[in-house]
């Protein structure tokens, strides 16, 4: 199970922190978003473990992922938002493992998928 939180209203330029907490450990997190009209969007991803994380162009340098292992969450610190950010943001989390499988660019690799945390960027 994935709970994801920290959604909200936020100007542009501004931040935002997301945080999904899972139920259970496992080899890949990631992170997804949609926006109305859009089809889904991966943003970034964390491989346990070895902790390698991976981002979409669109975030590069803005995004951060990270994953505390003992608590099994993972935060996506969001920094510099655009008004193209917004939308609704899933955690996902699966057992791939690599930066081919392991990446924003295969939601497939997900096996597990949070509700969503809306984000809105004015």
């Amino acid at each position: 199970q994935l709970v994801e939180s920290g959604g909200g209203s936020v100007q542009a330029g501004g931040s935002l922190r997301l945080s999904c907490a899972a139920s259970a450990y496992t080899n890949c997190v990631g992170w997804f978003r949609q926006a109305p009209g859009k089809e889904r969007e991966g943003v970034a991803a964390v491989t346990s473990g070895r902790r390698a994380t991976y981002y979409a162009d669109s975030v590069k340098g803005r995004f951060t992922i990270s994953q505390d292992n003992t608590k099994n969450t993972v935060a996506l610190q969001m920094n510099s938002l655009k008004v193209e950010d917004a939308g609704m943001y899933y955690c996902a989390a699966g057992s791939v493992t690599g930066p081919l499988f392991c990446t924003p660019r295969n939601p497939n690799g997900m096996d597990y998928w949070g509700q969503g945390t809306q984000v809105t960027v004015s």
